[in-house]
């Protein structure tokens, strides 16, 4: 009796190769979103306001002479979580052979930490800038959508074996 009761609990799991394929496309549609979108509102004095994406705010730090800085952030932001994206679709299609699979088990997991560091940063942003009082901030729908495809691809390397090592 227990079985039955257990196994109904968790027969949901059982979907889940049904859903790997839309998590496929929609974790790089919102990571497309979430580089192009404004991820911030500032509202300074009530008067000036500005909703940078990240593209933008990679652009802006460029721009202003903030080269090193520019490339930590487009490559933490944009680089790796493509590549990680790639890895994750080349073995959840079946298309990472030997090298992929080393790619995707070795890698890909590295990339994985590093995920959410942007959720975070723009969160300790609004928070500061709220604080201080020098500016009200807003999340936008980039912070939502970005820090949705990182969870999405978390999920994703995990559906796929990522999480309890090589196969």
């Amino acid at each position: 009796m227990k079985k039955g009761r257990i196994g109904a609990r968790f027969a949901w799991i059982k979907t889940l190769p049904m859903i790997r394929p839309v998590l496929l496309v929609a974790a790089p549609f919102l990571l497309a979103l979430g580089l192009l979108l404004p991820l911030v509102h500032f509202e300074t004095l009530y008067f000036f306001d500005r909703t940078p994406s990240l593209v933008d705010i990679v652009v802006s730090l460029w721009q202003g002479g903030d080269g090193p800085l520019a490339a930590i952030v487009a490559l933490v932001s944009i680089v790796l979580p493509i590549l990680k994206m790639v890895g994750i679709a080349a073995e959840a299609t079946g298309a990472g052979g030997g090298a992929g699979s080393f790619f995707y088990h070795r890698v890909v997991p590295h990339l994985s930490k590093w995920s959410m560091m942007d959720v975070l940063l723009v969160a300790i942003v609004i928070a500061a800038a709220k604080t201080t009082g020098l500016a009200n901030a807003f999340t936008q729908p980039g912070l939502w959508c970005y820090a949705a495809s990182s969870m999405i691809s978390g999920l994703l390397h995990s559906l796929t074996g990522g999480a309890s090592g090589p196969k």
